[in-house]
């Protein structure tokens, strides 16, 4: 694994071992960052993740999370319940220097604390064949996580569509091999 593009492009990123945690392809993660990057979805033609707060959650690695730091994201707050993925995730982001534009949270996006500040880019890779897509995004939702209009890029397995909670505007999907990725804006209602 690695970082696709931006200021640390071509940095290696520490993998897992097992099949505990499974991270996003270099593929799949490139793909999704020049979406994010280059489609105006009304912020006047200005990239979703330049200066944006994020939200990585189920965050394993801290892959997404860290390409987006790389491409311009002001601050990643990384978020999991397994303390196995929390530790390779701080190996990675201090390998790339990048702590001080982090926060690790041992945390459940399907029953989140309160955040510090809300975000404008959240990024989430649940488990495959979980059905915790629609339940995370309102629980994040409801806890005060998305800012009115926030960009959500959510990862699931071809074949099982999530439902999306309200509030919640579709604005593209894409599919590479096993992997269907929902693009959304959230509706402040």
């Amino acid at each position: 694994m690695r970082i696709v593009a931006g200021k640390h492009k071509g940095r290696l990123l520490e993998s897992p071992d097992g099949q505990d945690i499974r991270p996003t392809s270099d593929r799949v993660r490139e793909s999704v960052f020049n979406i994010l990057e280059h489609r105006d979805w009304g912020q006047g033609g200005i990239s979703v993740i330049n200066g944006a707060r994020i939200l990585d959650g189920f965050c394993g690695t801290g892959a997404l999370g860290l390409e987006a730091l790389s491409r311009g994201g002001s601050h990643v707050t990384f978020m999991d319940k397994n303390s196995s993925a929390l530790s390779l995730c701080r190996r990675n982001l201090d390998s790339l220097g990048e702590r001080a534009a982090a926060v690790v949270l041992q945390g459940d996006c399907l029953k989140p604390a309160s955040p510090a500040a809300p975000c404008g880019l959240v990024l989430l890779d649940p488990p495959y064949k979980t059905g915790f897509v629609g339940p995370a995004l309102g629980a994040l939702r409801d806890a005060g996580w998305l800012t009115p209009g926030a960009i959500c890029a959510v990862e699931s397995e071809v074949g099982g569509d999530p439902e999306f909670p309200k509030g919640f505007e579709k604005l593209d999907v894409r599919t590479y091999g096993a992997a269907r990725v929902h693009f959304m804006r959230y509706q402040h209602p």
